[in-house]
């Protein structure tokens, strides 16, 4: 049990602490040491530009977006996806992958917010302002976790290069639209979604090296799913020569 837990201390809770402490260390350069200078200085007028070609077209294709970052949905995906995972592949591996990527994201994004205090950007918002500060944005980083999460796993399945190409084409684009769409309506500077991408997508690498990397081991732990190379048991040993 001690391997086990020396083990996530080193693999997960270092990196995704690290993390934190880079991510408030962004919010306070931006709020803080950098908002005099370019291209901090542009932001609010993006944001303005932004909301001054608004119509009633794009304004439901943002709300499609929006909901698909929302945190029932992303829970609810999160939960199913992972029950399918462990069904279809009948090991732990995958579906905790996902679920970790998708946690880690959001105790950095909400640590990160309780550090750093920084308003909405000064135009109409379109969604009610939630209690946390603009700085990152919580549906994109888990937009990103989630959908690069579920586009990895798929890739690494894919026969084909037309089929990983295919995977991550499709699923990539809906943190882009996750993203553009919470600047468009109004809740988020560039700025935040840039850093809510370094968060995501950081989770989504701590946790595909922790728990989907089959050359590392967890010691002489023995846990479904988290055995080493090649599957849910470790390769039998070859016969003695002779």
């Amino acid at each position: 049990m001690s391997t086990i837990v020396a083990q996530v201390a080193k693999r997960v809770l270092l990196p995704v602490s690290l993390l934190l402490s880079a991510m408030v260390l962004l919010g306070l350069l931006v709020t803080r040491v950098l908002p005099d200078v370019w291209p901090f200085t542009v932001e609010d007028a993006v944001n303005r530009e932004l909301a001054a070609d608004r119509t009633s077209g794009w304004n439901d294709v943002s709300l499609v977006f929006s909901t698909l970052a929302s945190t029932q949905l992303i829970v609810t995906v999160t939960v199913l996806v992972a029950l399918v995972l462990r069904l279809v592949l009948h090991r732990w591996r995958e579906p905790l992958f996902l679920c970790a990527a998708v946690t880690a994201q959001a105790l950095v994004f909400l640590l990160t917010t309780m550090a750093i205090d920084r308003r909405r950007p000064a135009v109409e918002h379109m969604d009610v302002s939630p209690p946390t500060s603009s700085f990152p944005s919580g549906h994109t980083s888990a937009a990103v976790a989630l959908y690069v999460g579920i586009a990895l796993l798929l890739a690494l399945r894919a026969r084909s290069t037309a089929g990983k190409v295919t995977w991550w084409t499709l699923l990539v684009l809906v943190p882009l639209g996750v993203a553009l769409t919470r600047m468009y309506r109004g809740m988020h500077h560039p700025s935040d979604v840039v850093a809510s991408f370094v968060n995501g997508g950081t989770c989504v690498a701590i946790m595909a090296r922790a728990v989907l990397d089959r050359s590392l081991t967890w010691g002489r732990a023995k846990l479904p799913g988290l055995t080493p190379a090649g599957g849910d048991t470790p390769p039998a040993p070859a016969p003695a020569a002779g």
